[in-house]
C-alpha cells in the first residue's frame, strides 16, 4: 500500500504540473511519513538526511562550474565565430547551413554539455541566417534542437556527471570517453538527414548566393573557441585536473576570451552572467537532493529488488527487456528533462541491467542517447521548446521534420545496443 502511495501521489503531482524536483520530494516524504506511523517523529529525521546526502557528493560541484561555462561561451561571442569558421570550411549551398549548425552545436557540446543552453546559443546566431537562406522557421528549429541533443553525448556531460553519482561502477572520465564515438556518430547521422531534407524540400536556395567568410581569417577568430575542449578534455586526459577541476579551468578560461581576447564581456555583465548560471545549477541541483529522498523511499520500502526479480522472472529476453527501456526513456524524454529521467529511472533499472551482465558504462551511454531522443521529441521536448520559441513556430510545426531525424538517432542508437564496442573501445584503450 505504501509503495502505491509513493508512485501515485508522484503521477497525480505531475499530472496536476508539479515541478518535477517538487513531486518527488513530496511523494517520498509521505512514504516514509506512512512506514513511520509506530515512530515518535514518523522518520521525519530521514527526510532531511536523504536530502544532504543526495548532494554532498563530489563530482555534483562540476555541474554549476559546466552550467556557468556554458552561460560565458554563449556570452562571449564564441559560437557565432565558430559558425564562420564552419562556413567557411563547408562553404556554401543548399544544406550548408544546417550542417553548419549541427558541427557548431556538437562542437559547444565538448564545452559545456547543456543542450537547452547550447539550443539557444546556436539559435540566436542560426535562425536569422538559415531564414534569409530560404529555410523554414518549423525546419531550422528542428535541425538545431536535434543538434543540440547531441550535446549530453559529447564531453563533458552534465547528464553522464549525473549518471556516475548514481552508478559508482562507471567514472566520469570512462563515461565522458565512452560518449564521444556515439556522439560523433548522431552528429553525422543528423548530418546527412538535414542535407537530405534541405535538397528534397528546395530549402536553402538562397544560400549559394551569399559570401562565403574567408578561410584564414575566420581560423584564427574562432582559434580561442575550437581550443577550449582541447584545452578541457585534453587536460583531463594527460591527468593535469579532474572533471571537477576542468570545469573551474574551463569558467577561468572562458573569462579570459571574453573579457580579455574577444572583450565581448564587460563587468557590468558578469552579474548577469552568475545570476543566470546560479539559477539553472539551483533548479538542478533542488531537483538532485529532493530526488535524493524518492531513492531513501525506494530503498527503505525494497521497492527495487520486487522489481528487478519480477522483470527477470518475467520469461522475457534480455533484448526485449531492452526495448522496453528503450520505448519507455523514449517517452519519458518527451515529458522530462534528462537528469530528472536519470534520477526516477536509474535507481529502478540499475539492478534489472547487473541481473543480466551489461556494462554499466555501455548501458549509461544508452540511456544518455534516448535522453538526447526524447529532447528533440514532441510535445514537451526541451531543446524544442528554446528553439521554436527563438524561431517564432509552434512545435507541431515541426513533427513533419523531426520524425527523419529522430529515425536517424534511432539508428545510431541500434548500431551501439547491436555494437557495444561503438561505446566501449574508446575508455578501454585510454585505461578507464
Amino acid at each position: 500500500m505504501i509503495t502505491a502511495a509513493l508512485f501515485v501521489s508522484f503521477l497525480l503531482l505531475m499530472v496536476i504540473g508539479t515541478p518535477v524536483g517538487v513531486a518527488l520530494g513530496i511523494s517520498g516524504t509521505l512514504a516514509i511519513v506512512l512506514s513511520n506511523l509506530d515512530t515518535q517523529w514518523f522518520g521525519l529525521m530521514a527526510i532531511p538526511q536523504s536530502f544532504y546526502a543526495g548532494l554532498a557528493k563530489y563530482p555534483l560541484l562540476a555541474i554549476p562550474m559546466f552550467v556557468l561555462v556554458g552561460t560565458i561561451f554563449e556570452r562571449s561571442g564564441v559560437a557565432a565565430r565558430l559558425v564562420q569558421f564552419a562556413t567557411a570550411v563547408v562553404g556554401r549551398g543548399p544544406g550548408m547551413l544546417p550542417l553548419v549548425a549541427i558541427a557548431v552545436a556538437m562542437f559547444l557540446g565538448g564545452i559545456s554539455g547543456s543542450g537547452p543552453a547550447c539550443a539557444a546559443a546556436i539559435g540566436a546566431v542560426m535562425l536569422k541566417a538559415m531564414h534569409r537562406a530560404g529555410y523554414s522557421g518549423t525546419f531550422s528549429a528542428s535541425v538545431i534542437a536535434a543538434g543540440a541533443s547531441t550535446d549530453i553525448l559529447i564531453p563533458p556531460s552534465i547528464a553522464f556527471i549525473v549518471y556516475s553519482v548514481l552508478v559508482p561502477q562507471a567514472s566520469v572520465p570512462a563515461l565522458f570517453a565512452a560518449g564521444l564515438v556515439p556522439g560523433l556518430l548522431a552528429g553525422i547521422g543528423l548530418m546527412a538527414t538535414s542535407v537530405w531534407l534541405s535538397r528534397k524540400h528546395n530549402m536553402g536556395s538562397s544560400e549559394s548566393h551569399i559570401e562565403r567568410p574567408p578561410f584564414w581569417s575566420s581560423l584564427r577568430s574562432a582559434a580561442w573557441g575550437i581550443a577550449a575542449p582541447v584545452l578541457i578534455l585534453g587536460g583531463m586526459r594527460i591527468g593535469l585536473f579532474t572533471p571537477t577541476e576542468a570545469a573551474v579551468v574551463a569558467v577561468f578560461y572562458g573569462l579570459f576570451v571574453g573579457m580579455v581576447v574577444h572583450r565581448s564581456i564587460k563587468i557590468r555583465d558578469l552579474f548577469i552572467i552568475l545570476r543566470d548560471a546560479a539559477e539553472l545549477s539551483a533548479v538542478i541541483m533542488i531537483i538532485v537532493t529532493l530526488a535524493g529522498i524518492f531513492a531513501w523511499a525506494l530503498s527503505t520500502l525494497s521497492v527495487i529488488d520486487p522489481f528487478t526479480k519480477a522483470v527477470v522472472n518475467s520469461g522475457l529476453s534480455e533484448h526485449a527487456v531492452l526495448l522496453l527501456f528503450v520505448l519507455l526513456l523514449i517517452a519519458l524524454g518527451m515529458f522530462l528533462d534528462g537528469i530528472s529521467i536519470f534520477l526516477i529511472i536509474v535507481p529502478l533499472i540499475m539492478p534489472i541491467a547487473n541481473a543480466y551482465g551489461w556494462d554499466p558504462v555501455w548501458f549509461g551511454v544508452i540511456l544518455t542517447v534516448m535522453v538526447a531522443i526524447g529532447q528533440f521529441t514532441p510535445p514537451l521536448a526541451v531543446n524544442l521548446m528554446v528553439s521554436c520559441r527563438m524561431a517564432g513556430v509552434p512545435i507541431e510545426g515541426t513533427v513533419r521534420w523531426v520524425v527523419y531525424l529522430l529515425l536517424s538517432m534511432l539508428a545510431v542508437l541500434l548500431l551501439i545496443i547491436i555494437f557495444p564496442q561503438l561505446a566501449l573501445w574508446l575508455p578501454k584503450n585510454l585505461g578507464y
